[in-house]
């Protein structure tokens, strides 16, 4: 069987969430299926690490899809040349994105769908491409996957999908996230925090993330705080200006906020593993890996009472309303007051963990595919 994949966002040291399901999937997949030939679709010059197994070949599609414009001649010129010349069985996309005229089975992941619920977080332009071929992407594809099943009831409603047309593959963990000993823990501290305890945020620095009502919460909590608790903010800044800015111009904490940008995965681990806890109060996630990284770490979370967290989380998490940051910081004043509710909440994280792992996820998305598999 000859099988097309769209590998886009497979991009050395900028895997995020979907890309680093794009190379979990995958490197199970094309190893488990010697049988098989998987032809790789990059939209630039590729890492060879990403050829995981002997039954790869790689194929550059152009142009490179970077902005809506390209995405469109990308995926209904580029792919299209590449699928006629090549004749594959089936193509596989992992991001959502398809080809609107293919004449062969297609299997579609699509994650969430963020800017039906939240347009004023997407750029005009961006927003304008997604409502158009969204519905089309979820329609024509012949079998979907995603992450959630409220991603999947979401999908549904939204884009009036036959139930029996789109299965759950829950997103997977992260080995490199573990729990340390009290010893490296306190190293962790003594580096970053002075030795101070501290709530962790872990993220892209966006609206959608909802840093600025953390923030809020924060302050809050600090008028009862006597323990020089600190707010460490990890993450990339591209959408720091305007209102999260400005509420953290404004905080009368600001001292116990550091802010310390994008950082390397084996830092992120070790910040997450020594945290208090962490802190992942977004207003959408269609699956939310945060949480199952804090479950491997053995760390508490809080997290959100909306859309797929609840679902990820369990009763493993402290729910609050995202918009309220008054009882954001009663669950941070509860954690650090109350070391057996912490411990409590990383025990049920530790049972809970092992729902969420990539070997099933993979296993799950073949299951999708031969669904379609002539």
């Amino acid at each position: 069987m000859r099988i097309a994949v769209n590998t886009r966002l497979l991009l050395k040291d900028r895997l995020e969430g979907i890309g680093q399901f794009t190379y979990e999937t995958l490197r199970r997949i094309t190893k488990a299926h010697p049988e098989h030939h998987f032809f790789f679709f990059f939209d630039r010059k590729f890492d060879d690490s990403f050829l995981f197994s002997d039954n790869i070949t790689p194929v550059v599609v152009h142009p490179q899809a970077r902005h809506p414009y390209l995405w469109r001649l990308f995926f209904e010129y580029g792919v299209p040349l590449k699928i006629k010349k090549i004749k594959p069985d089936i193509f596989l996309s992992t991001d959502g994105w398809i080809p609107t005229r293919l004449n062969i089975p297609v299997v579609n992941v699509i994650h969430d769908l963020n800017f039906l619920h939240h347009p004023e977080f997407v750029p005009p332009v961006v927003r304008r491409y997604y409502d158009r071929f969204f519905p089309k992407f979820a329609q024509q594809a012949t079998q979907l996957a995603t992450v959630s099943e409220y991603s999947r009831q979401d999908i549904i409603r939204s884009f009036q999908i036959d139930p029996e047309k789109i299965d759950v593959v829950f997103s997977g963990d992260n080995p490199a996230y573990k729990p340390l000993s009290d010893e490296q823990q306190d190293q962790v501290k003594r580096r970053y925090t002075d030795g101070c305890d501290y709530f962790l945020f872990v993220g892209l620095i966006h609206k959608r993330k909802n840093l600025d009502n953390i923030f809020r919460a924060f302050d809050c909590f600090k008028e009862k705080d006597s323990n020089s608790t600190k707010l460490v903010v990890v993450g990339d800044k591209k959408w720091w200006a305007g209102e999260i800015e400005d509420t953290y111009l404004k905080m009368r904490h600001r001292d116990d906020v550091l802010l310390l940008g994008r950082q390397p995965l084996d830092v992120v681990c070790e910040l997450t593993a020594s945290a208090m806890a962490m802190v992942y109060t977004s207003l959408f996630e269609g699956f939310g890996l945060p949480i199952v990284d804090s479950f491997n770490a053995q760390v508490p979370i809080i997290t959100s009472n909306v859309t797929a967290m609840p679902e990820i989380a369990g009763d493993a998490a402290i729910l609050v309303d995202p918009y309220n940051p008054d009882q954001l910081a009663e669950a941070m004043c509860s954690l650090q007051q109350n070391k057996s509710l912490r411990e409590t909440l990383i025990q049920k994280g530790i049972a809970r963990k092992g729902l969420f792992t990539w070997d099933r996820t993979a296993d799950l998305l073949w299951k999708t595919m031969e669904k379609v598999l002539p």
